[in-house]
């Protein structure tokens, strides 16, 4: 529509001569999108977008629709026939228009979820949970659902914490299946690493080429849990290269990591084109890799009628075994990805992206930790130094968005909170550096003084003193990414874990009240609030280890021995004796002057361990 209509000049001008023309960036704006995303499913029983709502001059909503286009096609009328239609009602029958719109407001401010039990979830619900995801499973394929089909981060992660916890080898099985599906699928770029938005055909093949920061960091950490659960080297080496790639392609000069890379760039004769930096011929191979072209063709499943348009192909990995060894592998990838970098290449959203950069921190911080990677960790580190000394005001209020280290005017929302929490404590237990638990305390006590309700356990998106809507929107189901109500109750658990605070788990329990309701019946929508689930029901484990110092070969040991452990949400703490950084350090002495670990529930310790296989075993529960 903006190319089409918006930046048609006689669309444009009769526009700008009736209409107070608003478009909305819902990354930058992601309550005003909820609230008006949500009216148009209400008034029309389905949304998407480009989304075009009609408002009177109070902000109210009476006419909805999604994509018109420039001319009448297939029964839809012309854009501009709409803005005709939507001026004459306006001119002739204000009055009903206005009225419309009232009811609509009415409506959906009756639609708040209110309390829904502060009760959590036990035993029952995650195994509900995981028989509902079982018969929605594609066994042939992984995944869930149809086309599209979109990467279920937040399921993965649930079905991960679920089988360490239970050793249901069932939900093993779906999430290592799907992420080999994934990672062998044209979703993941063979060459440079990341993940695509979505596929839009059932087999993971052709993928709408966006690269989100979102998905890449929920995937990078996936499959990194996934290694830690099975010593998988396909999950290892997926990983590692899409941390690489946040890393090498997202990051700002200021250390964030930019939301987005586009779709579409130059395909080579000044025409954009979807996909045309990532897909081959093979007689692009040909010139490329000249004798081993055909094997190439074969291995990355190139073909000469295309796996997508004009007789170009996604690559992907459908047949691997005897076509090169590891070497020949390496070689070939690095001559293609060479050519590949002589394309034009796809447009970058510098957008720093709050919650986005949170999960990105709490991916290439654990990472970075399992696999000696101490460059991810710094990485991390940076991420997390931008958000505080650029988002983070000195009363503790989260801004949305930043750009070339500029903060933006949009106020964080409640997802912002809570990812930017998760990435702080995945890095006080990576890096044994007690401030990002004080930086994440801060964020986490506004959860319960600025975004819940008073009255229960129910979850605002936006704080109570953010710029008044046409209703305050809440959602506890996960979209693209973790829902902030679920990713709240996360950050919530993981400090009280740490610090032993009754009121945050108190407030944690509350908020997976919501998920005790919904996880048994959607169990797709709310995959982070039954991952937190488990973790709330493996205790979480507290782990104290304790050394003379971080860089002590035994100390060292035991830290990554704790931090490998899969036992759900287990918070570390890591430091010296009585180490202030940590609550979790008090009272933890050496054992006969050697370094120590220690595995707790709610402050109360097992017997300390000097030996890292041991503590191994403790923290793996099945």
């Amino acid at each position: 529509m903006a190319g089409e209509s918006f930046e048609d000049q006689a669309t444009a001008d009769y526009l700008n001569e009736h209409y107070v023309s608003i478009k909305v960036d819902r990354e930058e704006r992601p309550d005003v999108d909820a609230v008006y995303m949500e009216a148009v499913q209400a008034a029309t029983g389905q949304g998407g977008w480009p989304m075009t709502v009609f408002l009177t001059p109070d902000a109210e909503p009476f006419y909805f629709g999604t994509y018109f286009p420039p001319e009448p096609r297939h029964g839809m009328p012309s854009f501009r026939q709409v803005l005709e239609g939507v001026r004459q009602a306006w001119a002739d029958r204000r009055g009903e228009v206005g009225e419309v719109a009232r009811k609509i407001v009415r409506d959906l401010s009756q639609r708040e979820l209110g309390d829904q039990g502060t009760e959590p979830p036990g035993e029952q619900e995650p195994a509900q949970a995981l028989l509902a995801l079982t018969r929605e499973y594609d066994v042939q394929r992984g995944g869930f659902g149809g086309a599209p089909k979109f990467p279920p981060s937040m399921v993965l992660e649930f079905l991960l914490r679920h089988h360490a916890r239970t050793g249901a080898e069932g939900a093993l099985q779906m999430a290592s299946d799907t992420c080999e599906r994934m990672a062998r699928g044209g979703i993941y770029d063979q060459l440079g690493g990341g993940f695509a938005r979505y596929s839009v055909d059932r087999d993971w093949v052709v993928p709408h080429f966006e690269k989100m920061l979102y998905d890449n960091a929920l995937l990078c950490r996936v499959y990194a849990h996934l290694w830690r659960a099975t010593g998988s080297e396909l999950a290892r080496r997926v990983a590692l290269e899409t941390a690489d790639f946040m890393v090498r392609e997202l990051r700002t000069e200021q250390g964030g990591f930019a939301s987005a890379l586009d779709a579409d760039s130059d395909d080579g004769t000044g025409r954009h084109a979807e996909g045309a930096y990532y897909v081959w011929t093979p007689q692009e191979l040909r010139e490329v890799l000249g004798g081993e072209a055909e094997r190439a063709a074969r291995y990355f499943g190139v073909t000469e009628e295309g796996t997508f348009e004009h007789g170009r192909s996604v690559l992907q990995l459908p047949q691997t075994e005897g076509v090169f060894d590891a070497e020949q592998v390496a070689s070939v990838k690095e001559r293609l990805l060479a050519h590949r970098a002589l394309r034009p290449a796809p447009g970058r959203d510098d957008k720093v992206v709050a919650a986005w950069n949170g999960l990105a921190i709490a991916a290439l911080a654990e990472t970075g930790a399992y696999f000696d990677r101490p460059d991810l960790v710094r990485a991390a580190v940076a991420a997390a130094d931008l958000l505080v000394r650029v988002h983070l005001d000195e009363h503790a209020r989260l801004a949305r968005t930043s750009r070339d280290g500029l903060v933006g005017p949009n106020a964080g929302v409640l997802e912002d909170y809570a990812d930017v929490a998760e990435g702080f404590l995945a890095l006080a237990s990576v890096t044994g550096e007690g401030v990002w638990l004080d930086f994440a305390g801060l964020l986490v006590d506004q959860v319960p003084a600025r975004f819940a309700d008073p009255a229960g356990g129910a979850l605002y998106d936006t704080a109570a003193d953010a710029e008044q809507l046409i209703r305050r929107p809440q959602d506890p189901t996960d979209n693209a990414t973790p829902s902030g109500w679920s990713a709240a109750a996360g950050a919530l658990l993981g400090y009280a874990a740490h610090t032993g605070s009754e009121p945050h788990r108190a407030a944690a329990e509350r908020a997976l009240g919501v998920v005790k309701a919904l996880g048994p019946r959607v169990p797709r929508f709310v995959g982070w609030g039954l991952a937190v689930a488990e973790a709330l029901l493996d205790g979480p484990r507290e782990v104290a280890v304790v050394g003379p110092s971080l860089t002590d070969e035994a100390t060292t040991a035991l830290h990554r021995k704790a931090l490998l452990g899969t036992a759900p949400g287990a918070v570390v703490a890591a430091g010296t004796p009585g180490g202030e950084e940590f609550p979790l350090l008090a009272d933890r002495p050496l054992v006969d002057g050697r370094p120590a670990a220690y595995v707790c529930r709610n402050f109360a310790c097992d017997a300390p361990t000097t030996d890292p296989e041991r503590l191994g075993r403790a923290l793996n529960t099945t």
